[in-house]
């Protein structure tokens, strides 16, 4: 036996350790739905800003025939959508993983969870998007 016993643990304590412990899960999973809904809203804003993109493309006749004044209007506004959604995002998920460093939740299945990775695919889709419309090539 060890020089250094420790001493039972009462009821009480026992129930306050489970008590916190459901308290830390429950932080974690209220920021784990922030973080699905910054990914709602991002792919809303990249979404939108392409579909303004490619509904204003297919147009030419109108800009050849100069009655469009601006034409280059709606792919700006459809790159600042696309951009400010991936940067938005991309925001959200830094300050998810560091509240989760915050509050202790530093375990594997926490720091990497679903949302975690679906965050960064759309941050990847978003970045890939943008770089399309902005060079005017792609899959799309």
């Amino acid at each position: 036996m060890s020089s250094v016993e420790t001493p039972p643990k009462d009821r009480g304590t026992l129930l306050a350790e489970q008590r916190t412990d459901l308290a830390l899960l429950r932080t974690v999973n209220a920021s784990e739905r922030t973080l699905m809904a910054w990914i709602r809203t991002a792919l809303s804003m990249i979404g939108f800003g392409f579909s303004i993109y490619k509904f204003f493309q297919y147009l030419p006749e109108e800009i050849a025939a100069g009655n469009i004044r601006r034409p280059q209007a709606p792919r700006n506004l459809g790159l600042t959508l696309i951009a400010l959604g991936t940067v938005a995002l991309a925001a959200a998920a830094w300050q998810h993983r560091r509240f989760l460093n915050e509050v202790g939740a530093s375990q594997a299945r926490h720091v990497w969870s679903i949302s975690f990775m679906v965050a960064m695919a759309v941050i990847l889709i978003g970045i890939l998007t943008f770089y399309g419309v902005l060079l005017r090539h792609g899959p799309f």
